[in-house]
């Protein structure tokens, strides 16, 4: 069920992988959901309607494998709750058995809850403040439901560090848990190499070989240390879009 797509927003502009949140056949629709932190991204949400993409490329990537497990635990932090809700949906329709745990800094930040509460057993919603929910980090949630229920298969998407440290609690309970990676993309078919990852020490492309890994497989230093490599880069060209705005607007 998780897949993503290439999109361009001009023919100046880089590509930036996106998941597909929930699509309508019907009517030709595909809903992404995003968050502003950089230049692409802004400039994808100035965009208005009617107006049009350079390219949009996908389905890219490997689906998720949906089947029957039992009980299940989905764990989302931030933008990655977008990715991860049509997992919810598709392992509900499957007939298992769903706890879903939620994660954001606050109330305002929070999406997609009532949706994942459409397709879930339990909805244990963490916000680091409080001010929705329980207050507290997604793997104090992992580890009261750990405690309690016998679960059989686990995903978490977010931020790399809550991940990595989603995997680590999975693990010290012995469930396997699959984490999706988001490392920069340029082709999104395997030919540029830019999304290597080392999956229990080989390189894999997370754009054709995942984008979803067994956690405890992932070299998390190594994963972490790279989605960090082109911050000065990326920081220039979004003070030189915003000037760009500014003078034009």
């Amino acid at each position: 069920m998780l897949k993503k797509q290439n999109l361009r927003i001009d023919e100046h502009g880089e590509r930036i992988p996106l998941t597909v949140v929930d699509t309508d056949e019907k009517k030709g629709l595909v809903r992404l959901i995003f968050q502003v932190i950089g230049k692409s991204t802004a400039a994808l949400a100035a965009l208005q309607t009617g107006d049009s993409l350079a390219d949009v490329v996908g389905p890219l990537g490997k689906a998720t494998e949906i089947e029957n497990y039992g009980k299940v635990m989905l764990v989302g932090g931030g933008v990655g709750i977008a990715a991860l809700f049509p997992i919810v949906k598709a392992l509900k329709k499957a007939g298992n058995h769903v706890i879903t745990i939620l994660g954001a800094k606050n109330k305002e930040l929070m999406i997609l809850a009532d949706e994942c509460k459409a397709y879930s057993d339990e909805l244990i919603v963490m916000t680091d403040d409080g001010s929705l929910g329980e207050k507290g980090l997604v793997t104090d949630a992992m580890e009261a439901v750990f405690a309690k229920e016998d679960i059989n298969m686990a995903w978490a998407i977010g931020p790399s560090i809550m991940m990595k440290f989603c995997t680590l609690t999975a693990q010290k309970a012995e469930v396997p848990i699959f984490v999706s990676l988001n490392p920069i993309m340029v082709d999104g078919t395997g030919m540029c190499g830019g999304c290597r990852v080392t999956i229990d020490e080989e390189i894999k492309f997370a754009c054709v070989d995942g984008p979803e890994f067994l956690g405890a497989g992932v070299d998390w230093d190594e994963f972490i240390n790279r989605m960090g490599q082109y911050r000065t880069e990326e920081g220039i060209s979004n003070e030189a879009y915003e000037k760009q705005v500014i003078h034009n607007g």
